[in-house]
Formats: C-alpha cells, sequence, structure tokens
C-alpha cells in the first residue's frame, strides 16, 4: 500500500474589484489628533473595507480585506484603527499594516469555540505557549512539517497536541499555538475494492463535506475505489469513478456486500420445488420459523434484493430462497374444493333444457350474435342422459369452448367443443361434424369413454380440475389433475367451464351428496368422416422428411419427399390425413403433426373468410370497384402469388389478390383474411 499526505490548504482570497466597498460618511477628517494604544486585539471586518495608508479617507488604499477576515490592532486614533492583516498570497503568508475605520470592525470573540477534532500540519516553526496569548510560558516549539490535533480555538489560537518522539518514547504535549496551521488529509493507494451504497448517498468533488454535493447515487449502487482518504476531522472516504470522472464518497455510505432491500410484489402464485425451510431473515443461517412441504402453492409478499422471498405458511412469515420456488399459473383455487370444478362429472344433473337455452339466449339477445346452440338445450340434456354424462356440464363445456355457439369453429364445422382443435392451427386441424347434434352426442360419448373413464390413460379424475402451468407454459404434473390435466392448455379451463355451470344453476352440493355415478363405459365412439377441402393451387413446401402412400389409411409407403420439395394441398380428413399433388401425381401422407405442422410443411397461399358477414370479392383494390363474387364465413380462399413467391397484394398492402373457384380474379380486403398453415 502507498501512502502519500496531501494538504488541503486553508486561505485567504482576495477580493478586488467587482465586490464593493464601503468608506464611513464624514471620517475625511480624523476625529481626535491623540493616538491611544491599548492591548492587542482581534476584530472581524463586518464588509469589504480598505486598508489605508493614514487614518483618513484622504489617504491612499493599501488593501481591501474582505468581509469576515480577521485583523489584530493595539492603536487606535479617533474612530480609526491602526491595524496588521495576514494572507496568503502564491502560497506566502503576507502582512499588510494600516488604518480602517472602526465602522466596519468589530471586536473578536475571546470566547474558546470548541470544534471535531481536525488533524493539522504545521507551515514553519511555531512556539506552543500555555495558554492562548504570547505572553503566557513557552511550552515546546514544534518544527515545520508537523502533524497537531485541535478541537479547540480562541480567537487566532489553537489548542493543539503534539506528539514526538524522545529518548525511544512517544511524549505528547499540549498548548496553544498561533495560526501557522493548514489541515492535514491522509491518502492512499488500496487494491481495488466493490462498495455498495446503503442508502441514497452523496458524492463530493473532496473528501469532505465542504462543498455540495455534485451527484446523488442510489442504494445498492455499485462503486469501485482503489484510493482510501482520512481527511482532517478523522473520516474516511473513497474515491471512486462515476460517469468518468473520479468523486469520493464516504465510507460511511458504502459496505463490502448489497444493502438487502425488500420490494412488496403483487400477488402471483409460486410453487415450492422441495420442503424447504422457513427462516426468520432471508439468509440461510438464520434461525428456522417452519417448514414448507414440497407442492405448495403460496402468496409471496415480498421479494428481497438477494434473491429471497418473504411469505406465510401454517401462520408462520418468513423467508425461502428463490430457488426453492418458482413462479406458476394454476387453475387451483387453493382455498376450497367444493363447487362445480370438483363435483363427479358421472352424476346426474337437475338442469333443465329451459335453463340452459335461456342461458344462451340471453348471451344471444345482449351480443346480437347468431349462435348455433340456441334452442339445443334438450339435446345436450339427451346426449348426457344417454351416456351417463352430467348435462350441466355438457352444456357449459359446449358454451365454453364455442363463446356460445358463435365460435368459427363451431359455425364452420358444427364443432361445439374445439375438439382436436390444436393450438398451432386450431381452424384447420379441428373436426368437422355433419350435425350439432350429432356433435353434441358424440363428445358425450367421447368424454365418458375417455377422461370420464378410470381404465383410459387420459383419465386424471371425473371431474374438470385444473392444470398448474410454469411460465414458459409447461404442465408441472405434480399440481395438475381432472379433465384439466391433458384436455386443455389453459390451466384455467376448468374454473371458466364451472363459472357456465354456476350462472345457468346455482351450484347445491345437496344435489350430488346422494346420487350415485353412472360408471358403465359406452363403446369409443368411431371418428366421423370429414374434411376440409382446399382452393385449387395451394402451393406448399416440405419442411423435413415425409412419407407418402398411395391411398389413404395405406401403410405401404409409396413415395419419400425430401426437406425443400414443392407439392400441392389438396385435402385435410378429420383423423389428419392430408392428401398432395406431387409433380402431378396424388398422394396421401399422415406425416404431418398438427400440433407441430411448421415442423413439416409451410403453405403459402391458403386464405381463409374471417368476415361474419359475406364479404366482396372486387374487380379492383377498393371498396368503389365493381363486385365480381363472393366469400362466406369461413370459405377458404386462394390467394395468388408473384413470380417471386410472395403473395400479390395492392400497394397499400391491405388489399389480397385472390382466385375464386369459378376461376374469376378479384381482391379482398386482407382484414377479412386470415393465412392458414403458413
Amino acid at each position: 500500500m502507498k501512502n502519500a499526505g496531501k494538504i488541503l490548504i486553508l486561505s485567504v482570497s482576495l477580493a478586488i474589484g467587482s465586490a464593493a466597498v464601503l468608506s464611513p460618511v464624514g471620517t475625511s477628517q480624523v476625529e481626535a489628533s491623540s493616538t491611544v494604544k491599548f492591548s492587542k486585539k482581534s476584530y472581524i471586518s463586518t464588509t469589504n473595507v480598505n486598508i489605508r495608508s493614514g487614518p483618513s479617507t484622504k489617504y491612499s488604499k493599501v488593501i481591501t480585506v474582505p468581509k469576515g477576515k480577521t485583523v489584530t490592532s493595539g492603536e487606535k486614533r479617533g474612530s480609526w484603527y491602526k491595524v496588521s492583516y495576514t494572507y496568503t498570497s502564491k502560497g506566502k503568508k503576507v502582512s499588510k499594516t494600516g488604518w480602517v475605520s472602526g465602522s466596519y470592525i468589530r471586536t473578536a470573540s475571546t470566547s474558546t469555540v470548541k470544534f471535531a477534532k481536525t488533524s493539522y500540519q504545521t507551515t514553519s516553526g511555531l512556539t506552543m505557549r500555555t495558554g492562548a496569548s504570547s505572553k503566557n510560558k513557552k511550552v515546546i516549539t514544534i518544527p515545520k512539517g508537523k502533524s497537531v490535533t485541535s478541537a479547540e480555538k480562541k480567537g487566532n489560537w489553537y489548542k493543539v497536541s503534539y506528539t514526538y518522539s524522545s529518548k525511544g518514547k512517544n511524549v505528547t504535549k499540549t498548548g496553544w499555538v498561533d495560526r501557522g496551521l493548514k489541515e492535514y488529509y491522509r491518502y492512499s493507494t488500496t487494491k481495488g475494492t466493490n462498495y455498495y451504497t446503503k442508502k441514497q448517498s452523496n458524492l463530493h468533488s473532496t473528501p469532505d463535506t465542504k462543498k455540495k454535493e455534485v451527484y446523488k447515487i442510489p442504494i445498492n449502487y455499485k462503486l469501485t475505489s482503489t484510493q482510501k482518504v482520512i481527511n482532517s476531522i478523522g473520516q474516511t472516504w473513497y474515491r471512486a469513478s462515476y460517469k468518468g470522472k473520479n468523486y469520493y464518497i464516504y465510507a460511511g455510505s458504502v459496505s463490502t456486500k448489497p444493502t438487502i432491500t425488500e420490494t412488496a410484489i403483487a400477488a402471483k402464485t409460486h410453487l415450492i420445488k422441495a420442503k424447504v425451510s422457513l427462516r426468520k431473515t432471508a439468509d440461510s443461517s438464520s434461525s428456522v420459523v417452519g417448514e414448507v412441504p414440497s407442492g405448495k402453492i403460496l402468496y409471496p409478499t415480498h421479494k428481497v434484493s438477494n434473491g429471497w422471498y418473504k411469505l406465510s405458511y401454517g401462520g408462520k412469515t418468513g423467508y425461502i430462497a428463490g430457488s426453492s420456488l418458482q413462479e406458476v399459473r394454476t387453475g387451483d383455487p387453493l382455498s376450497s374444493r367444493s363447487g362445480y370444478q370438483f363435483i363427479d362429472l358421472r352424476k346426474k344433473s337437475t338442469v333443465t333444457a329451459t335453463q340452459i337455452n335461456n342461458y344462451i339466449a340471453s348471451y344471444v339477445k345482449s351480443t346480437g350474435k347468431t349462435s348455433i346452440l340456441t334452442g339445443k338445450g334438450q339435446v345436450i340434456i339427451n346426449a348426457g342422459n344417454k351416456y351417463g354424462v352430467n348435462a350441466l356440464y355438457l352444456a357449459a363445456h359446449a358454451i365454453h369452448e364455442s363463446a356460445y355457439g358463435t365460435s368459427q369453429i363451431s359455425l364452420g364445422k358444427n364443432n361445439l367443443f374445439g375438439f382436436k382443435a390444436y393450438d398451432s392451427s386450431p381452424y384447420i386441424s379441428a373436426a368437422r361434424f355433419s350435425s350439432v347434434d350429432k356433435n353434441i352426442e358424440y363428445i358425450a360419448q367421447e368424454m365418458k369413454t375417455t377422461y370420464l373413464n378410470p381404465s383410459n390413460w387420459r383419465h386424471k379424475g371425473a371431474y374438470l380440475g385444473f392444470s398448474t402451468k410454469s411460465m414458459s407454459n409447461a404442465r408441472i404434473d405434480t399440481r395438475s389433475e381432472g379433465m384439466n390435466f391433458y384436455y386443455a392448455s389453459d390451466p384455467y379451463w376448468g374454473k371458466g367451464i364451472a363459472a357456465h355451470m354456476g350462472r345457468i344453476m346455482s351450484y347445491n352440493s345437496s344435489h350430488y351428496t346422494n346420487v350415485s355415478p353412472n360408471t358403465t363405459i359406452p363403446a369409443v365412439p368411431s371418428l366421423p368422416s370429414g374434411s376440409d377441402v382446399f382452393p385449387v393451387d395451394i402451393q406448399a413446401v416440405a419442411n423435413k422428411e415425409m412419407k407418402l402412400t398411395n391411398s389413404r389409411g395405406s401403410t405401404a409407403i409409396t413415395k419419400s419427399i425430401q426437406k425443400g420439395t414443392k407439392f400441392t394441398l389438396l385435402e385435410k380428413t378429420n383423423d389428419f390425413w392430408v392428401k398432395i399433388n406431387v409433380g402431378g401425381m396424388i398422394y396421401w401422407t399422415k406425416s404431418i403433426d398438427f400440433v407441430f405442422y411448421k415442423q413439416y410443411m409451410s403453405v403459402k397461399n391458403l386464405g381463409r373468410s374471417i368476415s361474419t358477414s359475406k364479404l366482396s370479392v372486387r374487380q379492383s383494390a377498393n371498396t368503389s370497384s365493381t363486385v365480381v363474387g363472393t366469400l362466406y364465413l369461413n370459405n377458404y380462399v386462394h390467394l395468388i402469388l408473384k413470380k417471386d413467391g410472395t403473395l400479390t397484394m395492392d400497394s397499400t398492402k391491405t388489399w389480397y389478390q385472390v382466385k375464386l373457384s369459378d376461376g374469376k380474379i378479384g381482391w379482398v380486403s386482407s382484414k377479412y383474411i386470415v393465412r392458414e398453415l403458413q
């Protein structure tokens, strides 16, 4: 470590020029001709005042003494005092003698002033005396450049302590010295150390508070220091760089470790990943106040700056490490397991067709939308009774999945339950049914043979239940149950359906207490025949190898196409066979997993109308152009490609050029067209 002494010199600046200097009115004549001498005293200038060569304003100016400076005098003539004024110029002490009017000086206080213990260095050899006067007895002479400390002052005299070595021993003398001192700061180079502010802190241009702070920096701000300073009053400061410049921060404002702070957080569900101790403070060495079992879902109230969380469990409040829990989304109501979300869906409901129909009709009336569920209450009850499925659940399931029978999938495919609709391509992947009634009966039978069948792999409880998902949407199996486990990716799916059930018919536990579940398992229903037939010349490209057969359902591989192969998309069936044209030849494939269809193919020009009213196809790309054709909700349409393989659009990029089934070419607004399988 290097130590280097640096001195902060307290000097007096000359106030000459712009500062106003006052001369007393009517003092051009000496008030008395006799000179009076008295014991030397100290005086303080009350304003900027001129020292003159004689006791009158007629005499020339010697120097201007700034306001608040000390002068000494032992002689007076009339109202004028003969004074001596000492100041520093170019590092040297300079003394001037002359006369000033008594109107602009006052007697300096002779009382003792105490202040914080301060280190000084002598600027010349100083005589230490037993009292604050040159008349007092000499104690010792302190050589130039020696360090002394003082915490008391009387006029211009400082009471100091001086320690020196004599005959191998340290000797300390205490007494009074007259001026000749300058404050002493001790600087030392240190190994680079990181410090963190313990609160909002100030940065200064010097290692003291004599000047206003330059910057305020926030709590836990990291600074790196390579210099330590002990200033004249014994405070430790550190030099650190901030915004490209060096500043000083008080050691008491920083720590080598970040300050632990707590921030209140919004109520969010967190899963305890493994059994963990609940500790008194956010530290692994803190005392244990309780234990939290694995799998519990809790609501932390605060996050701690060191990564810990504050929470309550079992009547105890404490802290656990952030590595012990993870934020999740869950449909688990946590507080209670009573209600429709947890009833056995194999138990019969007393709901009536009128209650179901009225609930749907109320939605239709308030929105003005068309619903294919209108008047289907009895169809739902009949299907539920036939297969031993709770009809209230069946109605709520259909309502929830189809937006009361108004969704595009329900209107376009008579599919009220989103059956086989995958998030990646919901409309195309969804199964197509010949009628609403057949769809309702099929789903009642399907649910009973799978999700409500204890022997089926999809069975995770014969109730709606819930799922729990990580923030990356991965299901947490140990915290997921019921139909919601497999049926829906939405962790709140079960809760949503239960809410519809409660609005159709208020929950009453007595309706299910003495009711036995229907445990009869019907035959697995056959998937209805149905398919999506696409417009002519829908262009696609393979994204990976695909196995092809000559006919639907065949296991004999006729051909394989590789990544990059172009083909025409023709048809997709309910059981996910896809008909394509490769090089003028027709093939079928079941290689495409529609959950991840983008891994298998990209379709360039398949559009679908999402307009709820008929969509006009116009001759030109504007609404005033002649209508050449019409598209209806969910109609597929061929989007015309340019030679470079991109879609043909108008200059505003808001209209698509399309080719209709009758071969006509026209334009449709892009806001009513959704691109499929792109």
